[in-house]
């Protein structure tokens, strides 16, 4: 009997992790990607495997906080002005979730994906070369005080209600955890059992190689539209020729959102304009990943250096970065880290799938065949593995015990 075939759209943490869950269930496989594996949202993350981000960035009080932030020319928070007209259905919704309730809501949806972020990574490279990539640390949170830290309750409170307790650390204490923590910074929260990617590019690459050693397929091609038989997918038609499939998953990222449209689904979703810089040859290196709470920025020492990550800015999907953003990242890194040093530095933005209700799309298109894996806002490398295991599971009707019902893609559709 011939097994299924899959075609997956999005060579990205999300779209390669689902390809080797399903290879090792026996289907047969084709990963597809107009670029190379993990250049995308997947290369520039802050590295983190960060179960305990489990809380929206639409917590209560930010419709009231929105204003000033932005105002704040030392907040993380930038908008392009002239891109604004076009945001405004996207924001309006955005900002009706900023609620308790609904950031409640959330938080145990998100928990359900990244809650156990470090075990799925480890179970999906168990035994294979992409496994060296993956480390375990505890997750650190650098605050000026106990003042700043209580400030942040609600916060703490929805982790603790996700299992994520911290230790406390205060006073001199903190900079013998942590020597390049300057000065200011006198308390750190500190979570255990989590993790990083020492290279989040190279581990993409080295778990789509592995997909190729199980007799997968990588093809670089990009997706034009799907072929819909009596309502069901019969193939993919891309830059490089049509490919037959009996099942189709989309995690594209933010690319995702004309694919839905091709589908006949509307999907509410923005680019996130992400920024980081890495700091080549550093001076010091956090002993484990770190927020940087006063800064919102994360550091973590990856392979290639220092990378320091967070810098938000809503302005489309234009390649061309903002200077002010990377200016304020700067600043606050020699703010938090006074005595670090670097040869060199390198800049990168890139675009997260922010989806109007901070939640993923991940379920199937009214039995049409074809799943959505994608609109992971910031948690895509830490929710990649777990989210790929449930695709996987969804397709070869492997039915686990989460409940679901909060990532359905026709939660968009006409009418709901």
């Amino acid at each position: 009997m011939k097994s299924e075939h899959v075609v997956i759209v999005g060579a990205g943490i999300v779209g390669a992790a689902t390809a080797i869950w399903l290879r090792r269930a026996g289907l047969e496989v084709t990963l597809l990607d107009k670029g190379k594996p993990g250049m995308g949202a997947s290369y520039g993350n802050g590295c983190i495997l960060a179960s305990a981000s489990v809380v929206p960035v639409t917590g209560p009080g930010l419709i009231k906080k929105g204003p000033a932030y932005l105002a704040d020319p030392n907040f993380p928070l930038f908008m392009r002005w002239s891109y604004v007209p076009k945001l405004i259905p996207w924001l309006v919704k955005y900002m009706s979730h900023a609620n308790e309730n609904d950031t409640r809501r959330i938080s145990k949806g998100l928990t359900t994906i990244v809650g156990d972020s470090l075990e799925q990574h480890q179970a999906l490279t168990a035994g294979t070369d992409a496994a060296k990539w993956v480390q375990q640390s505890s997750y650190s949170f650098a605050y000026a005080d106990k003042a700043a830290f209580e400030a942040d309750a609600f916060t703490w409170q929805l982790r603790r209600e996700a299992g994520f307790v911290p230790e406390l650390i205060e006073g001199h204490a903190v900079q013998e955890v942590e020597p390049i923590l300057g000065p200011q910074s006198k308390l750190l929260a500190v979570l255990q059992n989590h993790g990083f990617i020492l290279n989040p590019a190279s581990y993409v690459q080295d778990l789509v190689k592995l997909l190729e050693d199980m007799g997968g397929t990588f093809v670089q091609a990009e997706v034009k539209d799907f072929e819909l038989s009596g309502g069901q997918v019969s193939a993919v038609d891309t830059s490089a020729g049509r490919i037959h499939c009996d099942k189709a998953v989309v995690s594209s990222g933010v690319w995702s959102k004309p694919l839905m449209a091709k589908l006949g689904l509307n999907v509410p979703l923005e680019a996130e304009r992400g920024y980081h810089i890495v700091f080549k040859d550093p001076s010091q290196r956090p002993n484990n990943p770190m927020m940087l709470a006063a800064g919102k920025f994360v550091a973590t020492a990856m392979d290639q250096g220092l990378r320091c990550a967070g810098i938000v800015e809503f302005g489309g999907l234009s390649e061309t970065p903002s200077k002010a953003p990377l200016k304020l990242l700067r600043r606050k890194v020699q703010e938090f880290f006074p005595d670090l040093t670097f040869a060199s530095e390198e800049e990168w933005l890139g675009f997260r799938p922010a989806p109007t209700d901070s939640l993923p799309l991940i379920g199937e298109l009214n039995n049409s065949g074809v799943f959505t894996a994608f609109g992971h806002h910031h948690i895509g490398l830490t929710g990649g593995a777990k989210t790929g295991r449930l695709v996987a599971d969804m397709i070869t009707k492997n039915h686990s015990n989460h409940d679901m019902r909060p990532f359905e893609p026709m939660r968009f559709a006409a009418g709901k």
